[in-house]
């Protein structure tokens, strides 16, 4: 398969199965509910929108970000895969509150929002549900992974394009779970949960071998 090729299904389907609009799908579908259609799409266009300028902004500053806090990514990406295998974990349990960063109960009521002051589109869906802790360490890992212009160019390409689908996932909220059923949408978010799990264990194993290298390499010397 062509590197670039390669490149852009590992950037899309990271991306896809950390932001797992599946999950987020019966949560919007719950706190929209009462509004027209025309209102739903607004949400889900402001909460799309807010999460592509995100990691926009972490894709395009991921360099300074490392360079500013000392950050090693061999680092980052060991603590990433960390990150990503709890995830994967409670995406296989289908307890997507805990893994979306939201507390355990009922889903966000939008009147409760609006009189706090709060766009449920910005927070809690855009952030951290849609552009979560996941999601971000990932274009950071991804960012620094980028061969060149072409395969950075390729990474912001494939953000765009997993959050359309996003989009298209919370605008088709209702008809995709009155087709999937809840257990459809449980069985594919532990079908996701697996492949975050197996990217988890990739990040871990790619940060640990160069330190464990330079390790041997300084008992070697010794």
């Amino acid at each position: 398969m062509n590197p670039l090729a390669a490149w852009a299904i590992l950037c899309c389907t990271s991306f896809f199965t950390l932001m797992n609009p599946l999950a987020t799908a019966p949560v919007f579908s719950a706190a929209t509910e009462g509004l027209s259609r025309r209102e739903r799409a607004g949400v889900a266009a402001r909460a799309s929108l807010t999460a592509l300028v995100v990691l926009l902004v972490f894709a395009l500053l991921g360099d300074l970000i490392f360079r500013f806090f000392g950050i090693t990514v061999h680092g980052f990406r060991i603590a990433g895969g960390v990150l990503f295998f709890g995830m994967g974990f409670n995406m296989l349990q289908a307890r997507e509150n805990r893994y979306k960063g939201l507390p355990v109960g009922d889903p966000p009521n939008m009147e409760r929002l609006r009189e706090e002051g709060r766009d449920f589109a910005i927070t809690p869906l855009a952030i951290p549900m849609i552009a979560g802790p996941g999601a971000i360490a990932n274009v950071m890992i991804l960012s620094r992974d980028a061969d060149g212009p072409l395969g950075k160019l390729v990474l912001l390409g494939s953000i765009l394009v997993v959050t359309l689908s996003v989009f298209g996932v919370l605008v088709g909220a209702d008809r995709i779970i009155a087709i999937l059923g809840r257990n459809g949408l449980n069985v594919l978010k532990r079908i996701m949960g697996l492949m975050v799990m197996v990217i988890a264990v990739e990040f871990v194993v790619a940060g640990l071998k160069p330190i464990l290298v330079d390790i041997l390499r300084e008992g070697l010397k010794g």
